[in-house]
């Protein structure tokens, strides 16, 4: 069945290597979109079946844009996830030197992941935003020469260079080598992926007001249940100073039995928990499990509680 994604756009982004890893351009439909907010809000009106958007960066941390979209307004849920390696080129229009740039445009995240290069190279360029690296290379590639832009280069990948004719000044200034996005495809709530042993579960939690302790009591309902947490990150809820909520992802499948038992624990205790999805993880790395964790272990935990109440006392 062809669907419709929704992507980070223009043509060129590092989202679009990420949704050829998902999807398949000969029957699906690819909708380039300015923004993370704009591609979030074509499913949730739907313009498109799914979307692609970046959500974690190993060196910058989580994307503050697709948490927050995720986090608020119609529930969307997360299907799967995509991992790409980042590389960067500095690219301008054909005979363009080092000398002449001024300005670079590109996303904040590749600026942030290209600091020490242009510290050490262009020290007094400024840092021109741009909503995508593609969209910073394409604005350079199709104004005028001599048009009043604000900047002479860009930051982007090596495709937008090849895709806009535009000259490479340098290439892999990324400050890592090793760097990595990762990417994850949203659609509309509906039936769950199934569990393959090596998934994630992403959740937003808020937690109670002038409480103390409240922080310890949510992670408590992970750790009880021998659930790992491969990333927590606090986000202001944006309602007031001061307050936050949490954006986690938890290794595990709603369908474990540990993972179900964590999620009935922080409805409990916490006032808002929001489900993002159970999917598989795009490195296939599996779970470790804890003895005492496993799904057999609870179900025995449960058949001896029964027992007990049915007045058996079994040894």
């Amino acid at each position: 069945m062809s669907l419709r994604y929704a992507y980070l756009g223009p043509s060129g982004t590092f989202t679009e290597a990420a949704l050829r890893k998902v999807a398949d351009p000969a029957t699906d439909e690819f909708l380039p979109m300015t923004d993370v907010a704009t591609a979030l809000g074509a499913v949730r009106d739907g313009r498109a079946d799914r979307a692609v958007v970046p959500i974690e960066n190993s060196v910058e941390g989580g994307v503050s844009a697709t948490l927050d979209a995720l986090s608020s307004g119609v529930p969307l849920v997360v299907v799967g996830e995509a991992l790409v390696t980042v590389e960067f080129v500095l690219v301008g229009r054909p005979g363009t030197v080092l000398a002449d740039v001024r300005g670079v445009s590109t996303h904040p995240h590749a600026w942030a992941q290209c600091r020490k290069w242009m510290t050490a190279n262009l020290p007094g360029a400024v840092h021109v935003p741009a909503t995508s690296t593609a969209a910073a290379g394409a604005r350079l590639a199709e104004s005028d020469d001599g048009a009043p832009l604000g900047f002479e280069a860009a930051i982007t990948a090596p495709l937008t260079a090849e895709q806009y004719g535009l000259e490479v000044l340098a290439s892999r200034i990324g400050d890592s080598p090793d760097a990595v996005t990762r990417f994850v495809v949203v659609s509309r709530p509906g039936r769950i992926p199934p569990r393959t042993g090596a998934d994630k579960t992403t959740l937003m939690v808020h937690l109670p007001d002038n409480e103390a302790g409240a922080l310890l009591t949510m992670l408590e309902q992970f750790a009880a249940r021998g659930v790992n947490l491969s990333r927590i990150e606090s986000r202001p809820a944006g309602d007031s100073l001061g307050r936050y909520s949490f954006s986690i992802d938890a290794e595990g499948h709603i369908d474990d039995e540990r993972v179900a038992a964590a999620l009935i624990g922080l409805h409990r205790v916490c006032p808002l928990v929001r489900f993002l999805g159970s999917y598989p993880r795009a490195d296939g790395g599996g779970v470790d499990v804890g003895k005492g964790f496993t799904d057999e272990d609870f179900r025995a935990g449960r058949t001896w509680v029964q027992a007990l109440r049915d007045g058996v006392h079994p040894d």
